[in-house]
């Protein structure tokens, strides 16, 4: 899924988080979004999957401005990987890789064998099929980001973007994780704070810094 960032700005309040950002991203790319904390970076990743609306701009999925879709068809063309949210509560890790199947149900479908196989699937990918009757809550932190990923790789959208999706994790499991989405082909849009592992994962790297983009270009 082809990704296109066009001229788009976001101010909240009286400040400017982002200025006139230009991106595109080919369809089956990882693309690293580096900088300093408050480039922008995160304010970039909320215009893409529809969490905030920017002030000017357009944001294309498939060709299609985002704004112009429904929230449902997108959600099934973009899934997000946050550094933050809600812990889901009183859930097993299947349970959580289930509800990355949401938007493909209408309000009374019943889970269907594309669900279960969407499920079994990410959840086989991620390594987390051994956990998949376990708390979510009883995960480790690194654990939870592999569920968060899994239940994203099951609404089996053609575009993701991940915040920080390696945070929790340590050096091994942080390329393991990239490799991994790599490997999906998935069009991806992460935002990494580790400068050596955006590097050595990504086929681009596109630098923020005080809401602009300074430079972007495919890695050394």
């Amino acid at each position: 899924m082809r990704l296109d960032i066009t001229t788009v700005s976001v101010t909240l309040g009286t400040t400017c988080i982002l200025r006139d950002a230009c991106l595109e991203v080919a369809p089956g790319d990882l693309v690293g979004l580096v900088g300093p904390n408050g480039s922008g970076k995160t304010t970039l990743l909320r215009t893409v999957y529809r969490s905030l609306r920017p002030d000017a701009g357009a944001i294309l999925v498939g060709g299609d401005d985002v704004w112009t879709l429904s929230a449902r068809t997108a959600a099934q063309r973009t899934a997000a990987v946050l550094q933050s949210g809600p812990t889901p509560s009183g859930l097993t890790v299947a349970e959580v890789v289930a509800l990355g199947r949401t938007p493909h149900h209408g309000l009374l479908d019943r889970e269907s064998a594309q669900d279960r196989d969407a499920i079994q699937d990410a959840l086989k990918q991620t390594g987390m099929h051994p956990h998949a009757d376990r708390p979510y809550t009883s995960l480790s932190g690194g654990e939870r980001q592999c569920v968060l990923l899994a239940r994203a790789l099951a609404q089996q959208s053609r575009l993701l973007v991940l915040d920080e999706p390696t945070n929790h994790l340590d050096i091994r499991a942080r390329f393991e994780l990239l490799d991994l989405i790599r490997a999906t082909g998935i069009t991806t849009l992460a935002v990494l704070h580790d400068l050596d592992l955006a590097v050595r994962c990504c086929d681009h790297l596109v630098v923020l810094h005080h809401g602009r983009i300074t430079a972007a270009g495919p890695r050394p």
